[in-house]
């Protein structure tokens, strides 16, 4: 009967309305929700019967919700260093546990350290790949090798001396045998910092060498190793006054015995290149007194320091920052992309999980393969557009209220008809 279908497809109506106002309102409570996506409502007629052109069965109306995932928010810069958002495709990968977790995706990049060094937002762990102090990743980047972000795997920093330039102008007028020294400041791989003495004696015309005393403490100038240093270099200059060799070539000095329980060190001795002038030269000094002539002395190695923060550069490079100064790459951020990413299933606190609409995720470093770019001290705002839900609000409520009429109408002619078979 067309009357009763009326009123079927009016009552579709008002439910398919009263979602798709349930929808509008999620958007709406979440304009300021970080990363948040909204859901449209889609609206798909019912069709219950063939119709002609004499009578017509009406169907009615159902809705689903679209969600818009790939929805693009602004970025806001914020003043949390370990905040981070992405420009592009693409989701953070967290897990719930440090071991055995349940992996989940999401664009709310509100990360914070929690007591224990790793980046958490609302319990769940952020995922990344170790890397190298240059930021390379070490191994591959793999789901194999992806881990929660820890800090406190580099809580100290220090680093032993590997090697030292030296500029300088040993002089050319100085008598054979006299002597010169300078000093070098070193640090063992425990990062205490020491001084060693070069001593330069003039051998002959030309000829130099260079012997090395016992490190000193740079602190108080204790010897700070019990092994003397018995390593040599014999310097010799052509007569333009450029380096023409060091014996042994390159030249190395080993330190034993620390006396605070470092590993021994070998210090690579870096004096210059045969036939130029860019380390030892060998010049008149023009003085009454002769006197070496040091441009520069400049070790690698670092002294002892403790993790003062925490940092998230441009590409997902997690930096662990020292009170010596040192800044280091400590991990890398892993980016999950999908082929069909609308089809994640949504979760609270902006998490979502894969299914088998969306695939399975693909993981790539920031800005690689299609991947979105991360930015540190960054937000992805909500994609909500108030003015846009409350245009929609208003097309719901209308719907609804006519749907409504309907109803009341189809009530009315039902009376009519039931009085007109009762007479």
């Amino acid at each position: 009967m067309s009357l009763t279908g009326a009123l079927s497809s009016a009552i579709s109506a008002l439910n398919a309305q009263s979602q798709s106002l349930a929808m509008i309102s999620d958007n709406i409570s979440n304009a300021d929700t970080t990363g948040y996506k909204t859901t449209s409502a889609m609206f798909q007629d019912l069709v219950t019967a063939s119709n002609s052109a004499t009578s017509y069965t009406s169907g009615g109306v159902t809705v689903s919700g679209r969600a818009n995932i790939t929805q693009q928010g602004l970025l806001s810069a914020t003043t949390n260093a370990t905040d981070v958002a992405i420009q592009g495709s693409g989701f953070f990968v967290t897990t719930n546990a440090t071991s055995g977790g349940t992996t989940s995706y999401t664009r709310n990049g509100a990360f914070t350290t929690d007591n224990l060094g790793y980046l958490v937002n609302n319990g769940n762990y952020l995922e990344g790949w170790r890397t190298d102090a240059d930021g390379n990743i070490i191994g591959n980047a793999s789901a194999a090798s992806l881990g929660p972000i820890n800090t406190q795997v580099a809580s100290t920093s220090g680093s032993a001396t590997t090697k030292t330039t030296v500029a300088a102008n040993l002089p050319a007028d100085a008598a054979v045998n006299a002597t010169f020294n300078s000093s070098m400041t070193v640090y063992d791989s425990l990062g205490t910092a020491s001084t060693i003495q070069i001593d330069w004696e003039k051998t002959g015309d030309n000829t130099w060498k260079a012997s090395f005393e016992q490190p000193k403490l740079a602190s108080d100038s204790t010897t700070a190793s019990a092994g003397a240093i018995t390593d040599t270099v014999a310097i010799t200059f052509n007569s333009d006054g450029s380096l023409k060799s060091t014996v042994p070539s390159p030249p190395t000095i080993s330190v034993t015995g620390w006396t605070d329980g470092a590993a021994d060190s070998s210090i690579t001795l870096n004096l210059g290149t045969a036939g130029k002038t860019d380390g030892l030269t060998q010049y008149s000094s023009g003085e009454t007194t002769p006197a070496v002539d040091l441009t520069s002395i400049t070790s690698d190695g670092l002294p002892y320091g403790k993790l003062s923060s925490i940092s998230i550069g441009k590409g997902g490079v997690v930096d662990a920052t020292y009170s010596n100064g040192q800044t280091i790459a400590i991990y890398k951020i892993a980016v999950a992309t999908f082929s069909d990413p609308n089809g994640l299933s949504a979760a609270s606190d902006g998490m979502y999980s894969a299914t088998a609409a969306s695939g399975n995720a693909t993981l790539q470093t920031s800005g690689s393969n299609g991947a979105g770019t991360i930015y540190g001290s960054e937000l992805e705002s909500s994609t909500t557009d108030t003015s846009g839900q409350f245009s929609n609000m208003i097309s719901a409520q209308q719907a609804y209220s006519a749907a409504s009429q309907v109803i009341t109408t189809v009530d009315k002619m039902f009376d009519t008809l039931i009085s007109a078979v009762s007479r």
